[in-house]
């Protein structure tokens, strides 16, 4: 991929449009998680340091293509001052002459905020005439916004072809942990891909058998897989119904030399809730009235074998029902083996999706995997082998 980074551009005196992920949760005004906002910091100190202007393009929420001031980012200012420990200007546009007259105003070591993107409907079509506004109010176009790459908006992937362009910090983080892991992996490659539904999850199966040695399946996914074995699954979460499906993916990955790991051994409890009365029995032993709610000790054995022998490591889903003790065992076992052989040097690790963040998150193992993406779709469309317009758009090659 022939991206530029904030490295390679002259941002001297320049203004720098950044499209950033500030789509933080707010309970009374009050933004309630922090995080993306600490993870572009990095993009906006570097270019004040080089003596650029930064000036923010965000969304919020889903207006609809009306201005909502409950959906304003005005209000997301002093949370912003904090992060970038400098002064956050507003203009209450995107575009136009008020937020021209702002951008050309915006003085060394200020940052501007525009106003929510999606306050205009022409924004998520993709407007070749709000993209050309929102151009002009600078001179250099920064994406730092990975999370919205998948979608081919006026902000993500039409400004980008009207101005030099450039991967922030954070995207550049993004799409360098994805492209060790799935660009030019070191081999082995183990792939874990777990969660309910192997319906939601076909296009990233399909592209993975083809690109990693290894792929681990588990949560309601392993129970599909199994049906498909010919095992009966009891009570379990199973989409009995894509049974075929999940045969010709076993059969395609054989072709392809992947080999589909699945539990040879699984808790069973007969209800949905912690501390469920629960015993250790073989994959194909369910009792009729029994749910799989987890991977047994023998089945964690075997990814914790698979994990040393690989040298990269990509995970999407948890194990089981992580949400749930003890039925988090196997996710939590498995990410810390995973943690422990990341921070020895051995393994690089990267891992995205809300429940795998969460999973992660609780386990302790996060803080030692190599990269953690927060960037929800757009990272499963990366997986499952897409272009993602937003980053195309940087493409010079």
């Amino acid at each position: 991929m022939g991206w530029n980074t904030l490295d390679d551009m002259d941002l001297s005196g320049k203004r720098v449009l950044v499209r950033v992920d500030i789509n933080v949760p707010i309970v009374d005004g009050v933004v309630t998680d922090s995080t993306r906002i600490r993870r572009i910091a990095p993009t906006v100190r570097d270019i004040l340091a080089a003596g650029g202007k930064p000036i923010l393009l965000a969304h919020f929420g889903r207006p609809g293509g009306e201005r909502r001031e409950n959906l304003s980012l005005n209000q997301l200012i002093p949370t912003l001052e904090r992060a970038f420990e400098t002064k956050v200007l507003f203009a209450a546009d995107c575009v136009g002459p008020g937020a021209e007259a702002a951008a050309a105003a915006l003085q060394p070591g200020e940052v501007l905020l525009l106003e929510n993107t999606r306050f205009h409907a022409e924004e998520t079509k993709n407007d070749p005439d709000l993209a050309a506004g929102m151009a002009r109010l600078g001179d250099v176009y920064c994406n730092d916004a990975f999370s919205a790459a998948h979608r081919a908006h006026s902000s993500t992937e039409g400004i980008a072809r009207l101005l030099p362009a450039c991967a922030g910090r954070l995207m550049q983080a993004e799409l360098s942990a994805l492209e060790s892991a799935l660009g030019a992996p070191k081999r082995p490659v183990t792939a874990v891909v777990g969660g309910a539904k192997v319906s939601t999850k076909l296009e990233l199966l399909g592209n993975l058998i083809k690109k990693v040695d290894y792929l681990i399946i588990g949560g309601g996914m392993a129970n599909t897989f199994l049906v498909a074995k010919g095992i009966d699954v009891g009570k379990s979460l199973a989409e009995r119904i894509m049974k075929d499906t999940a045969a010709e993916i076993l059969a395609e990955a054989e072709s392809a030399g992947c080999k589909i790991i699945l539990p040879s051994d699984v808790v069973v409890a007969e209800a949905f809730a912690s501390h469920a009365p629960h015993q250790v029995l073989p994959a194909d032993q369910c009792p009729a009235e029994g749910m799989i709610l987890d991977a047994g000790p023998d089945s964690i054995a075997t990814i914790n074998e698979i994990f040393e022998q690989s040298q990269t490591l990509i995970w999407n889903g948890p194990l089981g029902a992580f949400e749930l003790e003890p039925f988090d065992a196997a996710t939590n076992a498995a990410a810390l083996k995973a943690a422990a052989l990341t921070r020895a040097g051995k393994l690089i690790s990267v891992a995205g999706g809300g429940d795998t963040v969460a999973a992660l998150n609780a386990s302790g193992a996060a803080r030692d995997f190599t990269y953690i993406s927060t960037a929800g779709g757009a990272f499963l469309e990366w997986m499952e082998g897409k272009t993602l317009p937003g980053v195309a758009a940087l493409d010079q090659d």
